[in-house]
């Protein structure tokens, strides 16, 4: 007998290399149990050493793919990555309204993990003032939380919850600081509601093969809530995922710079056994 699977969307970019953007994205979904249906608003030249190059998908059909997506997809949660222009944001946050999307896990992708950057300078405001209000979660780490608010980088976690705080009042519903580019023994993540805080820690492990984790973990959260968990609860398990695939990604050896994480870690232990 068959049984309805949940269905999330992810609408990012599209990773040549398959570590990050909607390659990650679909990875995530399906490790877990969630089919991923997807938008691509770009496309990258890239692997794990850089971008070499972006190119566009024109405005219209960003909008024919979500038009076509909803119209027969019960999308139960959308996830929202890399969108590199002001054309790009209005046509998405239309799609939203236009199909009642909800809920949406906005990840506001600004440099990849190579360092390049994917988000033009003419893009930040639109980000700020059309995504954001329409996103019932943010997911920045620290570098992206102190564009986004035109201040530094929280340092502390008391920093992280101050710059949460002034996220939420430019409209987002809960706010994810994401304590990865932090320092210490553990990665500190603070879920930021207008019902107070909540704090997430992990062991911190050492690698460069992180290439894809902030697609990664907010995919993540998407497909828990996708499945009908609260929203605490897909923080808590996207958590413990992320951290898993980032502790076994040093067993894949894809790549000569920043590798990706392992997405299927979980499910290849089992094969082997």
């Amino acid at each position: 007998m068959s049984r309805p699977i949940p269905i999330a969307l992810t609408i990012a970019g599209s990773d040549s290399s398959g570590g990050a953007g909607i390659q990650a994205d679909l990875k995530t979904f399906s490790a877990l149990g969630v089919y991923g249906a997807s938008v691509i608003t770009a496309l990258t030249a890239q692997n794990t050493r850089g971008v070499s190059a972006i190119h566009d998908v024109p405005d219209d059909f960003i909008a024919a793919q979500m038009d076509a997506v909803f119209c027969d997809l019960t999308v139960k949660a959308v996830k929202i990555g890399m969108l590199s222009r002001p054309g790009a944001i209005r046509t998405v946050a239309e799609g939203l309204k236009r199909h009642k999307a909800r809920p949406v896990v906005l990840d506001p992708v600004m440099v990849a993990a190579s360092g390049a950057r994917l988000l033009s300078d003419d893009s930040l405001n639109d980000l700020r003032t059309i995504l954001i209000p329409a996103a019932d979660l943010i997911t920045p780490n620290l570098p992206e939380a102190g564009a986004l608010l035109g201040i530094e980088a929280a340092r502390t976690e008391e920093e992280m919850q101050r710059q949460g705080a002034a996220l939420l009042a430019l409209g987002a519903r809960a706010v994810l600081m994401k304590g990865g580019h932090g320092e210490g023994p553990q990665s500190i993540d603070l879920l930021v509601t207008p019902d107070g805080t909540q704090r997430f820690a992990a062991p911190r492990h050492a690698t460069r093969n992180t290439h894809g984790t902030g697609c990664t973990l907010s995919s993540a959260i998407t497909a828990g809530l996708a499945s009908g968990l609260a929203l605490a609860d897909a923080v808590a398990r996207a958590k413990s995922y992320i951290t898993g695939a980032i502790a076994a990604a040093d067993r894949l050896d894809v790549g000569t710079g920043h590798g990706p994480v392992h997405h299927f870690f979980q499910l290849w232990d089992v094969a082997s056994n």
